[in-house]
């Protein structure tokens, strides 16, 4: 027995807004949009009765055809578009029906309800995308100065603070938010006809002149309304009518848009998979310096509150790339319209949007109810005894006896340190007994990690001035 995609093994996207604004009856209603935008373009150009236009836009309502039989009967021809102009033409009044999908070609409309979808989702993800930033902003602000270890191949390497950590994920979100944007303006309808030329829409009779039409290219007057200066006006048209960017060429086999789109959205999923990827880090048992305020519930450990926005996000940016990479595979498309290129984009970009939707949205919460742990920060900066600070003594020394006796020194005091168990700062007072040239030196200020964060706070402050 059927049953519809409830989503029961996609938790990410389950419950955002990405899930509504890209499931079967969003992409049927953005088709229906676009034969819609389409009969009244052709109306506004003359092409086309007013009421012709009236009744295509009553009529193209979701909730008014069976979205699985579309989807069966789809099987025949190889995508929906073709039996939902039958229903549509059946459904409008009788005089309507020769101006539904008139001069247009099913990837027409199906190109167009991809970018109407795209765009209504980018818009519920670019509000999330907000909201994270700015939360993320708060922790940075907060904790401009906290500090903590600075990790860099899993291991210690020096002190920085969380501020800092955060104003970094905050960059990549507003990273993020500003790659999606451009996409989403540049968003095209899309209008061609059967090979890209438009020619069919000059093929059929006009009601009446086109008001559009002025004068031909070489000066002299376009007599019978359907020139090429109406069927440029007539893209304009169409684009207007669905608040989509009007398309220079259309683009068929031409396919910057969907890579465009491709490569934001991959991009946006990996900018939250670096703040979901340092917060599973950072909220280990062993570590602890960060928590969700909710963490989720084990179905066998009960003292667990997993993090489980963090893992959705971090599953999401593994799915991403490969999904992209899909989309950009399907650039190499032959003719001027494509036997499987064109098809094999429709489930990755919409499985790419409703990842990407739900990641913004478990980002958005990850970041509001993110716990700070600055004590177990400041803990954590000590596991190394001292040899967190290891580059500054290195540095301050080799002014004194030389860059390769101060190696020599700092290592040896390293390792007698790291054997003996004790800090580093009890093993260098024997060593400034044993080399003159340090003596003087405060080694409980140069030993302490919380005086070595550079311009962590300056950065911070300055990452955060960007709107």
């Amino acid at each position: 027995m059927y049953e519809s995609d409830a989503g029961l093994l996609a938790p990410g996207r389950a419950g955002s807004p990405a899930e509504a604004t890209t499931g079967d009856s969003a992409f049927l209603q953005a088709m229906l949009d676009a034969e819609a935008a389409l009969t009244r373009a052709q109306s506004a150009c003359g092409l086309a009765p007013a009421e012709a236009g009236r009744a295509v836009t009553q009529t193209a309502e979701a909730d008014r055809f069976d979205v699985r039989d579309l989807a069966l009967r789809a099987r025949s021809g190889g995508n929906p578009v073709i039996p939902l102009v039958v229903d549509l033409t059946a459904a409008v009044p009788e005089e309507a029906r020769p101006y539904v999908h008139r001069g247009a070609t099913s990837q027409d409309i199906l190109d167009t309800a991809a970018m109407l979808v795209a765009s209504r989702t980018l818009a519920t993800v670019l509000d999330d995308l907000e909201r994270a930033a700015d939360e993320v902003a708060r922790h940075a602000a907060t904790h401009r100065d906290t500090q903590m270890a600075g990790r860099t191949l899993t291991q210690h390497a020096v002190p920085t603070t969380f501020g800092l950590k955060a104003a970094g994920w905050r960059a990549l979100i507003l990273d993020a938010r500003d790659r999606l944007s451009a996409v989403r303006a540049s968003l095209p309808a899309q209008l061609g006809g059967a090979a890209g030329t438009l020619a069919a829409f000059s093929a059929f009779s006009a009601p009446a002149a086109s008001p559009i039409a002025e004068e031909s290219t070489d000066g002299q007057e376009d007599t019978d309304g359907r020139g090429e200066v109406d069927l440029l006006a007539l893209v304009a048209a169409y684009a207007r009518e669905l608040g989509l960017a009007e398309p220079v060429l259309p683009w068929h086999t031409l396919r910057t848009p969907i890579a465009d789109l491709a490569g934001a959205l991959a991009f946006t999923a990996g900018a939250l998979g670096k703040m979901a990827a340092d917060v599973l880090t950072l909220s280990r048992t062993e570590i602890g310096e960060v928590e969700e305020e909710e963490g989720g519930d084990s179905s066998a450990l009960p003292h667990k509150a997993n993090p489980v926005h963090a893992t959705l996000i971090a599953a999401a940016a593994r799915r991403a790339p490969g999904l992209a990479a899909t989309l950009y595979g399907s650039l190499a498309a032959e003719d001027e319209r494509p036997a499987g290129a064109w098809h094999a984009e429709w489930e990755p970009l919409r499985d790419l949007l409703r990842l990407v939707g739900g990641a913004a949205h478990d980002g958005a919460a990850l970041a509001a109810g993110l716990r700070v742990v600055p004590y177990t920060m400041r803990e954590n900066l000590q596991l190394t005894d001292g040899l967190i600070v290891s580059e500054r003594l290195a540095a301050v020394f080799a002014d004194r006896i030389g860059r390769a006796r101060a190696r020599e020194v700092l290592a040896a005091a390293a390792d007698r340190a790291h054997s003996e168990t004790t800090d580093l700062a009890d093993v260098l007072f024997d060593v400034l007994r044993e080399e003159p040239e340090l003596a003087g030196l405060d080694l409980a200020e140069l030993t302490d990690p919380t005086r070595y964060t550079g311009s962590a706070g300056p950065l911070t402050d300055r990452a955060l001035e960007r709107r």
